[in-house]
């Protein structure tokens, strides 16, 4: 995850060990859905471990997971055709 990060990746989840693939799947699908909705990372990572400890998994499922770089919410770059800040609009 951190060669990731070095590579330019802005952030990116990691496990402190080795993980069950069948709840990973499910807190990815909690996590990105969460992202989706414009939860910030670190609040959607956090809502999706507490919907696998409100199942009653055990810390082994839901505790690795951790978020390394930027945490902040998942901003769009701006459309095509849109002007940036320095531009100016309405000059020709």
């Amino acid at each position: 995850a951190g060669i990731a990060v070095q590579a330019g990746a802005r952030s990116t989840l990691a496990t402190l060990w080795a993980v069950d693939d069948e709840s990973t799947a499910e807190l990815m699908n909690i996590f990105y859905s969460q992202l989706k909705a414009g939860t910030d990372k670190a609040e959607a990572l956090q809502y999706a471990q507490k919907q696998l400890l409100a199942q009653g998994r055990e810390p082994y499922f839901w505790a690795p997971y951790v978020l390394l770089g930027n945490w902040l919410k998942i901003t769009s770059p701006r459309p095509l055709g849109h002007p940036s800040p320095c531009q100016g609009e309405g000059k020709e």
